[in-house]
């Protein structure tokens, strides 16, 4: 598809199956929901996947624009859909030529989804104090362990599981895992405060035999820094459609409501906010675009998997998910303060835009971390780095 062509068809699903159905969308339904079929049937799914796996090969530039529409008409309907992007990346760069067709290739078919399981609870924020293990038996792996927070696990096809050794603790692995192996439990799912169209999930795995050559390539920790490059990217971007969203939000209302007898629309001090909500997205959208930029270039070197693993962290990537976090939070808290108390009920959508944006400053790494991420690889000398 011609980049006009894919975007229009993201506008007219957004606009025909989401705008409209918040309440639907709101309310935690059984997953996945109706809408994601509807929208793997735009031939769209998993857009990203690369030709020779039998998907549309779509850039990440390409996916940014993608993700600000899908998030405008509901960010969790946009999580859900692009969040494989972090399991099938570590895949197409990491693992083998076999492991590619036998799994990469069907999820494109059947329009399917994955899962990346790297959190636990004692751990938090620090991965390299995770207690899921990976034992070599033979020719086999023996993971045993529980994750915390994994989005699509429930009805992934497979998995990636971030372990340590047990034969090495300082040694970690990313694995494969199909999601019919025996021993994978799913413990519950999260009543999340937003983005409730996602699914978000505790699995446990208890004695799961998987073959050995599932074993992704690399140190498990840094597979995963790689893949979260990606998919921090585009959170970050959900963060830029529900700001526009509320932008438009506000606008329609001041239509309508009168302050002073006239319109809010002509209070200049309304007229002030909506320049500032239109200087901010337009930095945010900026932000987004260069930071899938600097992936795309990378991305596109013959020796890209080798360059991935060198850079770890893209600096891009933690700056745009830290500043469209913080700064769709200001936008939409400040829209939600011109509906008065409605904007405060759940009779008014802004309040959803309002818990949605929220977890953009939450998941993949809350600010804090992302803080003290940022200084450690990128403020602190090289020469005075533990």
């Amino acid at each position: 598809m011609r980049q006009p062509d894919y975007l229009r068809t993201v506008q007219s699903f957004v606009r025909n199956e989401l705008i409209g159905n918040e309440a639907e969308l709101d309310s935690l339904a059984a997953a996945p929901i109706p809408a994601y079929q509807r929208f793997a049937e735009t031939g769209l799914a998993n857009w990203w996947l690369p030709k020779e796996s039998g998907g549309l090969g779509l850039n990440l530039e390409e996916s940014v624009r993608i993700v600000s529409e899908l998030s405008y008409g509901d960010a969790g309907v946009a999580f859900g859909l692009f969040l494989p992007i972090l399991t099938t990346s570590m895949i197409s760069w990491y693992g083998s030529d076999e492991l590619k067709e036998r799994y990469l290739t069907p999820l494109q078919a059947d329009n399917g989804f994955c899962a990346t399981m790297g959190s636990e609870h004692a751990a938090g924020s620090e991965l390299a104090r995770i207690t899921t293990t990976a034992r070599r038996d033979g020719e086999t792996l023996v993971l045993n362990g529980e994750k915390a927070f994994s989005t699509n696990a429930d009805f992934g096809r497979f998995l990636v599981v971030v372990v340590r050794a047990e034969e090495n603790p300082s040694a970690f692995h990313a694995v494969l895992v199909p999601r019919d192996t025996p021993g994978i439990t799913v413990e519950k799912r999260w009543d999340v405060i937003g983005v409730r169209a996602s699914a978000t999930y505790q699995v446990s795995l208890r004695d799961c035999r998987v073959p050995a050559a599932n074993l992704l390539q690399g140190n498990g920790l840094r597979l995963l820094e790689v893949g979260l490059n990606a998919s921090r990217i585009l959170i970050a971007t959900t963060a830029l459609g529900i700001a526009r969203r509320a932008r438009d939000l506000c606008m329609d209302y001041a239509k309508t409501k009168q302050v002073k007898g006239a319109p809010l629309a002509s209070n200049p001090v309304f007229a002030a906010k909506l320049g500032q909500f239109e200087m901010q997205i337009d930095v945010m959208l900026n932000q987004c675009l260069a930071a899938a930029r600097d992936y795309d270039a990378i991305a596109e070197r013959p020796d890209a998997a080798e360059e991935f693993l060198r850079a770890g962290t893209l600096k891009s990537a933690l700056t745009t998910k830290m500043f469209c976090g913080q700064t769709g939070w200001q936008i939409v808290s400040a829209a939600s303060e011109m509906f008065g108390g409605v904007g405060y009920t759940h009779e008014s959508i802004i309040s959803k835009l309002l818990r949605d944006v929220r977890y953009v400053s939450i998941v993949e790494g809350g600010d804090d971390v992302l803080r003290d991420l940022m200084f450690a690889r990128y403020v602190v000398p090289v020469s005075k780095r533990s």
